[in-house]
């Protein structure tokens, strides 16, 4: 290996990884393709070996090109923390703060939590991760991340909230034409709203009488806010936190004592984030608005 390769170089390799171009990747990075090529070869140039191959859908990375990836994204998460920390001051409350949570919980909770508290704090910026992985908050992916499962990593804040319960709805237009199903045992004569390939989804509910065969469901897939759109416009009965059902078009709750699933929720930081004056109190925030929003129901 040659002179180590700036960090720059890492980043255009990223681009080229997740747009499979050059062309895209500098259209992505704001950058000219030839700037970016010449990072390519100059990492290849240190690393002592070619990172892509060029074939009919692009260029596509080499073995050593993957192994490199995770350890060029704990660059990039490692950088990005690195220009939240120094966008703020740690005894004010501006800055930014980088939120991890669930595609649901990011587009139909977190609005209004973040509204009210950059109401009370206008020097505050919030960038939120939506995805139903869990963010490595060791690696600083996030700042904050609000978890439906317990913690296991060392070195965090966590503090669990409550449960967010799921149970089994449905739109009242649905039930009008098709009739309101007195128990599980029912529902083999319902359209259902259920996963598509992601079994995973699928866990916890195997004591609840709610049909786990996909042969079964009318309406497939595993996008959680589009689940609970198709319910909300009358497709069938699915699966929804009750938090979600009270609002507006409300959703008629089906067998309650039946279909009733908790999700441990839990808050959580890296430790070494609370002595920062912003964090604190988004940590404190986000703990408080979630418990009330785990009581709803």
């Amino acid at each position: 290996m040659n002179k180590a390769p700036a960090w720059d170089h890492f980043r255009s390799f990223l681009a080229v990884v997740d747009h499979g171009s050059l062309s895209a990747a500098a259209r992505a990075l704001g950058l000219t393709q030839p700037t970016l090529a010449r990072h390519i070869e100059q990492l290849e140039l240190s690393l002592g070996a070619p990172l892509f191959t060029r074939s009919p859908q692009g260029l596509r990375p080499t073995d050593r090109a993957r192994r490199l990836v995770p350890h060029a994204q704990a660059m990039a998460a490692a950088s990005a923390a690195a220009m939240r920390a120094a966008d703020g001051d740690a005894e004010t409350l501006t800055g930014t703060i980088r939120i991890a949570a669930s595609d649901v919980i990011g587009a139909f909770v977190l609005p209004a939590l973040l509204r009210d508290l950059r109401a009370a704090h206008p020097g505050l910026q919030f960038e939120l991760a939506l995805s139903n992985a869990p963010s490595d908050l060791l690696r600083r992916d996030a700042d904050i991340a609000i978890r439906m499962v317990r913690p296991v990593q060392s070195a965090l804040v966590a503090k669990r909230v409550g449960d967010v319960t799921l149970g089994a709805f449905a739109h009242p237009d649905y039930l009008d034409r098709r009739g309101t199903p007195s128990s599980p045992a029912d529902l083999g004569a319902h359209d259902l709203i259920g996963i598509d390939r992601d079994l995973s989804a699928l866990k916890g509910f195997e004591t609840s009488g709610f049909p786990l065969d996909r042969a079964g469901f009318a309406y497939r897939l595993d996008n959680q806010i589009a689940h609970i759109e198709a319910i909300r416009q009358g497709l069938g009965i699915g699966i929804c936190q009750l938090g979600l059902a009270t609002r507006a078009p409300r959703l008629i709750r089906l067998f309650a004592d039946r279909v009733a699933i908790p999700l441990e929720t839990w808050v959580t930081m890296h430790e070494d984030l609370r002595g920062d004056a912003r964090m604190r109190v988004t940590f404190d925030h986000l703990c408080t608005e979630m418990a009330a929003y785990c009581r709803i129901g």
